[in-house]
């Protein structure tokens, strides 16, 4: 059986992912920071995490990719999943009475619109289904939780107001990292990390190394370097496999030009 680490508690959107990435027949890790799914699987304790990288309204999850740079381990697959938030409380509780509001920074801001308009309290945690789950434990009354409705289920409570998301194309991009690497197939994606050398005209080189040989990048993102003050390193996705010819000449050249791969 599969062994998956996400971040989150059960009913987690990252558990949807990773269902539908590997099946149901799968043994889950749920995890509280994002760092421990690395941890997890860096460590052998999972052969899979699942992490989310991208939302089509909230933009990149930056921890996400500075975790990347950290953990030297392979992208093994990637799934996009539709994210519908439900708000939910207690059974017997309705949208009037509710007065605080609980959930992961990420859900607040992908249903601004619809909280704005009912003048609760709103509170950020770890977890969205973390989130349901505390209101179910601690019987928090005038509370609602931001969560799936595969969490209102687990935790038994009730829905007040579904599909809250202010916009219904909220799509959210997830990783499955692990040590091992994905075999090549027709659709094949790579993602790479890389630093270009801090000279005029660096980056229009090494992106002209991949335009020269055909290789098209679906995305490329910079983040502040870790190392080195106002000094940028850059995320980069290709279709293709790494392993294959023309990929390996380009890798073999943009190793040249950056200051590091």
């Amino acid at each position: 059986m599969v062994r998956v680490a996400f971040q989150g508690e059960r009913g987690a959107f990252s558990e949807d992912a990773s269902t539908k990435l590997f099946g149901r027949n799968i043994d889950v890790l749920p995890c509280v920071r994002l760092r421990d799914v690395f941890q997890a699987v860096s460590e052998n304790e999972v052969g899979f995490g699942v992490v989310p990288v991208e939302n089509s309204q909230a933009g990149s999850i930056n921890e996400t990719y500075d975790l990347l740079l950290a953990y030297s381990l392979n992208i093994f697959a990637e799934v996009i999943l539709k994210i519908s938030h439900c708000l939910m409380a207690l059974p017997g509780e309705d949208l009037d009475g509710i007065r605080i509001i609980y959930s992961h920074p990420q859900a607040i801001a992908q249903c601004e619109e619809f909280l704005s308009q009912l003048g609760a309290e709103i509170v950020p945690t770890y977890d969205t289904a973390g989130s349901a789950k505390m209101i179910a434990e601690r019987q928090l009354k005038g509370c609602a939780a931001i969560a799936s409705r595969e969490a209102a289920n687990i935790y038994t409570l009730e829905i007040v107001a579904p599909e809250i998301e202010t916009n219904v194309n909220n799509y959210t991009r997830f990783f499955a990292i692990s040590k091992r690497k994905a075999e090549p197939a027709e659709n094949n994606k790579t993602s790479l990390v890389f630093a270009a050398k801090h000279v005029p005209g660096a980056l229009y080189r090494v992106l002209g190394l991949f335009a020269n040989r055909n290789i098209n990048l679906t995305k490329l993102e910079s983040r502040p370097s870790k190392d080195r003050p106002w000094e940028y390193v850059f995320y980069t996705d290709f279709e293709g496999h790494l392993d294959s010819e023309v990929y390996q000449e380009a890798i073999k050249e943009l190793q040249e030009q950056a200051t590091f791969v």
